[in-house]
């Protein structure tokens, strides 16, 4: 069982808190409106979620225990890792990607769909949950200068693993093995059209449909339109998701720091500890910036992010809050301009 368990993903990080516990462990491999579908020591199950629990909280690569017998999900274990996306800008809802992920191949490609801003935003989000970026180029062998591409993606982080690949070559399985061993799980994330589904059945060896680009824009249709787990060869697991439009950031200020590690380390040095970097005296990030050491595009999509954070962040007492300042300023504002007439 063990064995089984380990080829699943099973730790001791799940292990010390399945310890004195009822229940089977198992791993989820898909998320229904009433139901789940795992994999367990003795093969696949489908689950009943309790009536207080929503498939929501639920998340593809969740360690559960269960009662195979009654096929009834018991409880659902603490995740190594979680990754999640802001969904509501204005509340700071969020939303599950995945779970327990050791990898996220962030995939884009080398034409009109390649974004910077997008790519810094999945970063953010890799690395506050703790889960290792890897940035997939696909289309490299067609693109002109696929070089320059390249460049442009190894100047996101220091050690940040860039592959260039043919998603359809022979070769995409070997390339991407050195992540891809026993027990390990990986995702793909990128928008439509890049390639994530071709990559699947290249790492699977399956014959997930696949939809053409548009030639406009470089992006394509939906394909995958939920989240699974697929069995690797090499003996690791993948999950892959749908191409998402939006990719809000909340409560991931740590990540977005080590998503820019040249601005965060000089934050420490500004004159003041609440400096938005935007023109104060004595900042250090602008110090630098005007020294050439950081670019200013950079910045400003460093300072994007974090503002954006900070706003999904806020607790509904601290959105109150803030509104009932901004509308007192408003007001303050309006009955000075009233005095001047």
């Amino acid at each position: 069982m063990d064995k089984v368990l380990a080829d699943l993903g099973w730790t001791a990080f799940f292990a010390d808190q399945a310890e004195g516990r009822d229940g089977t462990p198992a791993r989820i491999r898909s998320v229904h409106r009433k139901q789940v579908a795992a994999l367990g020591p003795d093969g696949p199950l489908d689950l009943a979620l309790d009536p207080g629990t929503s498939a929501a909280e639920i998340a593809v690569g969740d360690w559960v225990l269960c009662d195979p017998a009654a096929a009834s999900l018991l409880t659902r274990l603490d995740r190594a890792t979680t990754l999640q996306r802001g969904r509501e800008y204005a509340t700071g809802a969020r939303q599950l990607i995945a779970a327990n992920l050791d990898t996220l191949f962030i995939t884009t490609s080398c034409n009109a769909d390649f974004n910077v801003a997008r790519l810094e935003r999945y970063l953010s989000l890799a690395h506050d949950a703790g889960i290792t970026p890897v940035i997939l180029l696909t289309k490299a062998d067609q693109a002109e200068d696929s070089a320059a591409y390249i460049a442009e993606a190894r100047a996101l982080g220091p050690d940040l693993p860039v592959v260039a690949l043919n998603a359809k070559g022979a070769d995409v399985a070997t390339i991407l093995a050195p992540w891809c061993g026993p027990g390990r799980t990986v995702a793909l994330a990128g928008s439509s059209g890049v390639g994530k589904t071709t990559l699947t059945n290249a790492l699977t060896g399956g014959q997930a449909a696949t939809q053409e680009i548009r030639e406009d824009d470089a992006r394509g249709r939906h394909t995958t339109t939920g989240r699974s787990l697929h069995r690797l060869p090499q003996g690791g697991w993948l999950i892959d998701t749908p191409g998402m439009r939006g990719l809000g950031v909340a409560d991931v200020a740590a990540g977005i720091d080590a998503t820019f590690p040249e601005i965060s380390a000089l934050t420490d040095q500004c004159r003041f500890r609440d400096c938005k970097h935007e023109g104060e005296p004595g900042c250090a990030v602008l110090a630098a910036v005007d020294a050439g050491r950081i670019d200013a595009d950079r910045l400003r999509r460093y300072n994007k992010l974090r503002r954006e954070d900070e706003v999904a962040t806020e607790t509904v007492a601290e959105s109150h809050a803030r509104k009932k300042r901004l509308s007192k300023k408003v007001n303050a504002a309006v009955r000075t301009k009233k005095k001047r007439r």
